[in-house]
Parts: structure tokens; sequence; C-alpha cells
């Protein structure tokens, strides 16, 4: 880890986080739920809030795939992602789910704002991010797909989109404090 120049678990803890809380909604798949962990450790999350039947540390599947990032990314459990949303919502944060929508917002056409602090919500392998918790969203943004197939892995859309998160934020001259 030091040849890395990583973090210990007890630094990575106390340090910064990125301004973006992670909502699951029903994710059926443990392996798919430790990636989104290990996506989360990588980029810094401040959270990730697993909701519905989606799996819950400690579970074989998740460990599997998660690395040892259950231990480092803050995480909580809620019966629905609705509340979850809500919830957020109450406390200030922008909620948005990562959805094939009417009206969604093309991920490169998102911008942020600064003094905002921002949720995703991810959807259900087979069904995506369900009706009423679309309604509780402010909105949903949507991944550009250019192929044959109109959807992507679940795990692999929170890459894609934690990503673009961090790229907006850096290519804004911002850094994470800037954005909470």
């Amino acid at each position: 880890m030091s040849a890395l120049n990583r973090l210990s678990v007890e630094e990575f803890r106390n340090s910064d986080k990125l301004p973006l809380v992670l909502v699951l909604d029903d994710i059926r798949s443990g392996l798919n739920v430790g990636s989104v962990f290990r996506t989360a450790d990588a980029f810094a999350v401040e959270k990730i809030m697993l909701c519905g039947i989606t799996s819950r540390p400690p579970h074989r599947e998740i460990l599997k795939t998660a690395l040892g990032s259950t231990e480092t990314v803050l995480w909580e459990y809620m019966d629905s992602a609705s509340e979850a949303v809500c919830r957020l919502k109450e406390a200030g944060f922008e909620v948005l789910a990562v959805e094939q929508t009417t009206g969604s917002i093309m991920l490169p056409d998102f911008t942020l704002t600064k003094d905002k602090k921002y949720a995703f919500v991810l959807g259900n392998e087979v069904e995506g991010v369900s009706e009423e918790v679309l309604g509780h969203c402010s909105g949903a943004l949507e991944i550009p797909q250019f192929g044959t197939k109109h959807s992507l892995n679940v795990s692999v859309a929170a890459g894609i989109v934690v990503w673009d998160f961090v790229r907006k934020i850096q290519a804004y001259g911002l850094r994470k404090t800037d954005i909470c």
C-alpha cells in the first residue's frame, strides 16, 4: 500500500469525501453491490445507501468483488429507496436517478452546481429505478449509448456516472469541498 501511496483504512475514513451518495434500489446481485463499493472506495464517495432487496455486508458475493472496500466506504441500509431519496432531499441533496426515462438529461449535458451535494440512484438489474422512486427524484441522468443494447450493467453505470462527476469537479477547477 505504501509503495502505491495509498491511504490506510483509518486515513481513508478521515479523508475528505466526494459530495456524492449512491443509492442502490433493489440490486439483485451481491457481485454488483461489491463492485459499486469498490468504485465508491476508488473515488472516495461519501456514502452508499443499500435499499430494499439489495444485499448488505457481510455477504459472500459482496466481499468477493468489494476487496475490502466494505470496511472503508460508509454505508447504511434502508427498507425502501423512496424513503432514502426523501431523506436525502430533506438533507439538501439534489437526487437524480440514473435511468432512461422521459425528460432525462444526457450525462454530458449535466452540470454541477457549486455548494450542492448530489445523490445518484441506481436501479434493479432488470427493472431499473422503480417508478415510485423516480417520482421522488429531482430528475434523471442518462448515459449515452450507441450500440444495439439499451442498458448497462448497474456496476458499470455506477462507475461511469461517478467518474463523470469527478471529471466535472476537476474540469470546473473545483475541490471536493467546493460542491458541498
